[in-house]
């Protein structure tokens, strides 16, 4: 098939999408690019968007999620250690603290729904 991508949105699923907004602003300096009634948003950064929607489903408590292998998004950053020092800083849990591996500096995070978030540069 002869197609091209222009880009790529993952939509994460959410119990609460005030916190989960709030911890992308707050936390990891998104902004709000647009909201739905209740249920829904995108978040933006540096370009890139996330959407969020409301899982009516979801638990309420997260699952927690301390596997590197089960990660759900990954962030390629210039630096991960200023970024692993600034995100350190703030109320947010970190599941791989700052560590080297073959392919680059990596550490994960969790946000409020328990998804897991890399950073590797």
């Amino acid at each position: 098939m002869a197609f091209k991508i222009k880009q790529i949105t993952p939509l994460l699923l959410v119990a609460d999408l005030e916190n989960a907004i709030a911890f992308y602003v707050h936390q990891l300096g998104f902004t709000v690019g647009f909201r739905y009634d209740d249920f829904y948003a995108g978040i933006e950064k540096d370009g890139y968007t996330i959407h969020l929607k409301i899982d009516y489903n979801a638990p309420r408590e997260p699952i927690a999620k301390t596997s590197s292998e089960e990660l759900d998004l990954l962030f390629s950053v210039e630096d991960a250690a200023s970024v692993f020092e600034e995100i350190s800083k703030k109320d947010v849990e970190i599941i791989q603290p700052l560590r080297e591996m073959p392919y680059g500096t990596e550490f994960y995070i969790a946000d409020p729904d328990g998804h897991v978030i890399a950073f590797v540069s």
